[in-house]
């Protein structure tokens, strides 16, 4: 398949209206699935599945969001805040987002800012490569 940015990011916006009922013109790049698009925990596996057959890949667990394997290591997270070994792999598992400013503040409560559109489109972008 060879899909195009643009193409890609339609057919991301048609998922996520699909899964989360928001509007086609809320789901911009830069929008978070949680704080901008009202996404929940439950709401990413439906996404998970929904991008699985939208584009005929297959999205291992944890690996378009790997939020539970961070949260339950305590050598990963200590206070509510990524260790140095726990930035080392949200950097290994989220090649697709942009950890740039997580990394000033690696908080765990802003763990979901890392979960956007955008992030979404790289992933798939990168799967289908």
């Amino acid at each position: 398949m060879d899909a195009t940015r643009d193409k890609i990011l339609e057919q991301i916006t048609e998922v996520l209206v699909d899964a989360l009922g928001v509007d086609e013109d809320e789901v911009l790049p830069e929008a978070t699935l949680m704080e901008d698009l009202g996404a929940e925990s439950i709401d990413f596996l439906d996404i998970v599945f929904r991008l699985e057959k939208a584009f005929d890949i297959k999205i291992e667990r944890e690996e378009l969001f790997p939020v539970e394997t961070l949260m339950n290591d305590p050598a990963l997270v200590q206070d509510n805040v990524l260790t140095d070994e726990g930035l080392a792999l949200l950097k290994e598992k989220m090649g697709h987002s942009d950890i740039t400013e997580f990394e000033k503040d690696p908080n765990v409560n802003r763990l979901g800012d890392l979960f956007t559109v955008n992030a979404v489109v790289n992933f798939v972008e990168t799967r289908l490569r």
